[in-house]
């Protein structure tokens, strides 16, 4: 455990409940998880440091959102499955190219693109909110593996904030899904990923396991409790906090950009 206070200790437990929370219903808990860490862990400490603990922390709570829709949303877990395998060779490959392109330049794009996938979904009120229409075809399927496995699994390697957010949005575009659907298909891509990345950072040394556990337990219970009150609230409610997470996700770069 690293030396920090006992109240930052319960502020970090509490992010990490919200972050579980946030993530379920519709992804993007990162953008509150990661910085608590960042701010949290003593002067000095290794970036790395936040960030392994961040995947150890998160993919305990995505895993049991996954299991709480699984068990009551019509998830097809054997095409989510292939998505997320194509989102981990995806997320690698953007890992490797990471190391030698400036992230900051993509920025300004992604929030444009934020803003312009807000515009859709505020004129489009219907958009996500419709039954899905069934079983998908293969064409679908591949379009999926396509765009949210290897597309976004490459995003999320390169640069990382919004993944969930995105993934969401793709199933419900290419799918035909419904944001609940969606949200519950994405939290089994994004285990994958997880699971990836954490590897790596565990091989690397930059988990810090004991303050991880003890955050884990925090972002399962919100992780659950987010599925649950996306499944009993529906699209419609779903869609309010997707666009809460898009604007805020938008503000969060443009403050790293332009002013951090």
């Amino acid at each position: 455990m690293p030396d920090i206070s006992m109240t930052m200790v319960a502020v970090l437990c509490v992010a990490a409940l919200a972050a579980g929370w946030i993530d379920a219903v519709v992804g993007g808990g990162g953008l509150l998880l990661l910085p608590a860490l960042l701010l949290g862990l003593p002067a000095g400490s290794p970036a790395a440091h936040a960030l392994g603990t961040n995947k150890a922390v998160a993919i305990v709570g995505t895993a049991g959102a996954a299991v709480t829709y699984a068990r009551r949303a019509p998830v097809d877990v054997g095409t989510a499955v292939r998505i997320g395998l194509a989102a981990l060779a995806g997320s690698s490959a953007g890992a490797f190219f990471a190391a030698g392109m400036s992230t900051d330049v993509l920025k300004p794009v992604i929030m444009v693109v934020l803003l312009g996938v807000a515009a859709f979904v505020i004129l489009r009120p219907a958009f996500g909110t419709a039954p899905a229409t069934g079983p998908a075809g293969p064409r679908r399927i591949l379009a999926a593996i396509g765009l949210a496995g290897l597309g976004i699994g490459f995003y999320d390697g390169l640069v990382g904030p919004g993944t969930g957010t995105f993934l969401v949005l793709a199933l419900t575009a290419v799918l035909h899904h419904d944001l609940v659907t969606a949200s519950a298909t994405a939290k089994i891509v994004n285990c994958c990923t997880n699971a990836g990345a954490l590897a790596m950072f565990a091989w690397q040394g930059a988990v810090l396991w004991q303050l991880a556990a003890l955050m884990a337990v925090f972002n399962l219970a919100g992780g659950m409790l987010g599925a649950r009150t996306a499944l009993k609230k529906g699209s419609g409610f779903v869609r309010v906090v997707l666009l809460t997470v898009v604007f805020a996700l938008v503000a969060n770069l443009a403050y790293e950009q332009w002013w951090a």
